[in-house]
């Protein structure tokens, strides 16, 4: 049961119907969704299909599992309304964009390119790495660096690989140096980020924190 995902073509649609293809207990299969599921450290969309709220939602191979808070009253064949918690949603985008920002600049000043870590909730976003100093110099530049990117208004792409379809790039604009492999959530420009806020935070030796938030 392969979920059409509508997200990947188009983040911003909030609202959807879809066909329910199985239900157990409280756990729901559709045969398309809005909702993004837990992955690359992006958490999961919650919102309702009809009067149930989904709390979560699991990727199983190509399905996605919407799970609710209560069994829901319909059953498979229905059609039911799909509905993000919009304002989550697109915080979640807005962070996973500046994550990728924030990453390319802090990369470029210390040479460190590999995460061991991320996470992307609707309050922040982090970003971890093996490094032995403190971080704390190189953060009031980079949060300067990335403000003024964001300024720029500069487009943001997502898109397939033209090989394997299955995997899906960021990119800045068309600026190669700014192409990261991601099946997130992000927003179409910069400018919907806003101004962003920087901090460390030591979770251990010769590892390195950045937090992210919306100003």
């Amino acid at each position: 049961m392969e979920t059409k995902i509508l997200f990947l073509d188009d983040p911003y649609k909030s609202e959807a119907d879809a066909k329910v293809l199985k239900v157990e207990d409280n756990k729901v299969w559709l045969d398309q969704t809005i909702f993004y599921a837990f992955s690359g450290g992006q958490a999961s969309d919650t919102g309702m299909i009809d009067k149930n709220r989904v709390k979560d939602v699991q990727k199983q191979g190509k399905e996605f599992v919407h799970i609710l808070e209560e069994s829901p009253s319909f059953e498979q064949g229905d059609i039911v309304h799909l509905k993000l918690d919009w304002e989550r949603r697109f915080n979640l985008m807005r962070l996973h964009s500046a994550a990728h920002i924030v990453h390319k600049i802090f990369a470029d000043k210390t040479g460190i390119k590999k995460l061991i870590g991320s996470n992307i909730s609707p309050e922040k976003a982090r970003l971890d790495y093996a490094y032995e100093k403190n971080i704390n110099s190189f953060l009031p530049e980079i949060e300067k660096e990335v403000n003024e990117l964001i300024e720029k208004q500069i487009d943001i792409k997502t898109f397939p690989d033209e090989d394997n379809p299955e995997k899906r790039w960021w990119q800045l604009n068309s600026y190669e140096d700014w192409k990261m492999p991601c099946g997130g959530t992000h927003v179409r420009n910069t400018k919907e980020i806003g101004a962003i806020k920087l901090k460390r935070k030591n979770i251990g030796a010769a590892k390195e924190r950045i937090e992210i938030t919306l100003n």
